[in-house]
């Protein structure tokens, strides 16, 4: 026997179809904006931890070079502009000698973009180099 297939363009089971699809979306996306906002949030504090320690390194190089801790903080704030140099916090190694390493611990705190892993970060960057050259 032959069916006759029905002519409209929207069957009943076509609609039921959108209507699942409503659904799973609605199940979905909560899901998926969670993982993207995830995802930008990681990669903001990775990049806030690569200017941090850049920072750091900046202020050893230039502690290494002058022994002068004034002008080793102004290297440090200078080597990451998109930084707030409020935030910055520094601990030297001390005086600097030849033969030693200059050792600068800079932390450094700033605020979540979305909040998802907490409202504060404390990120800590390490940098040292030889004095005297």
């Amino acid at each position: 026997m032959n069916r006759s297939k029905s002519r409209a363009p929207w069957s009943r089971a076509q609609g039921r179809e959108r209507g699942a699809a409503a659904v799973e979306f609605a199940l979905v996306a909560p899901i998926l904006l969670a993982l993207v906002g995830g995802i930008v949030e990681l990669a903001h504090i990775y990049n806030l931890q690569i200017s941090v320690t850049q920072a750091a390194r900046e202020a050893a190089r230039d502690m290494a070079i002058h022994n002068n801790q004034g002008l080793a903080q102004a290297a440090a704030v200078a080597g990451a502009p998109g930084l707030t140099a409020g935030n910055f916090a520094f601990a030297f190694s001390g005086a600097c000698a030849d033969g030693l390493n200059a050792t600068v611990t800079l932390t450094y705190k700033a605020s979540s973009l979305t909040g998802m892993f907490g409202d504060l970060y404390t990120l800590t960057g390490v940098g040292a180099m030889r004095c005297g050259g």
